[in-house]
């Protein structure tokens, strides 16, 4: 049986840990760093999913803003390398966006692999730019609420 939590201050270096094990090295000089870098996380949507105690997956979103309208920007998504291919991604996918959506956000970005994420609904945003050296392929957005995306582009900025 898996626990599902909102992440706390105690989890934070173990979650760190989660992410140096999942992701190459340098991570932290992406540029959605940068966006990230000085600002709080949407803390009721960063969850952590345990199993026994043990730390098995977990999600983080951090505002941002394109065009002046506040976005959500997912990410980082790990799950433990034993534990991949057991639909834990999913769940805090599912499970994250619909506490979204209560809260009142419109609109998510990621930055990821489209054939993935697009099962969950995001699709390429065609003029919406991530800092560089982001690949345009790669930047993603779904709406929390019909046409949340109409009209919104340019550059992805740091909210304040």
């Amino acid at each position: 049986m898996y626990q599902l939590e909102q992440e706390t201050a105690e989890d934070w270096w173990e979650v760190e840990a989660l992410y140096d094990l999942c992701f190459a090295p340098g991570r932290t000089a992406l540029s959605s760093y940068r966006l990230r870098d000085g600002v709080d996380p949407v803390r009721p949507l960063c969850l952590t999913l345990r199993q026994d105690g043990i730390l098995a997956a977990v999600i983080r979103f951090w505002p941002v803003r394109v065009g002046g309208k506040r976005v959500l920007l997912l990410g980082p998504i790990a799950v433990h390398p034993t534990r991949q291919g057991e639909g834990l991604g999913g769940i805090l996918m599912h499970e994250s966006l619909s506490r979204a959506a209560d809260l009142g956000w419109e609109r998510v970005l990621l930055v990821g692999d489209a054939p993935y994420y697009q099962r969950f609904g995001f699709e390429k945003l065609h003029d919406v730019e991530m800092p560089p050296p982001t690949n345009p392929d790669r930047v993603l957005g779904l709406e929390l609420v019909p046409g949340a995306w109409d009209g919104v582009k340019g550059q992805v900025e740091k909210d304040d």
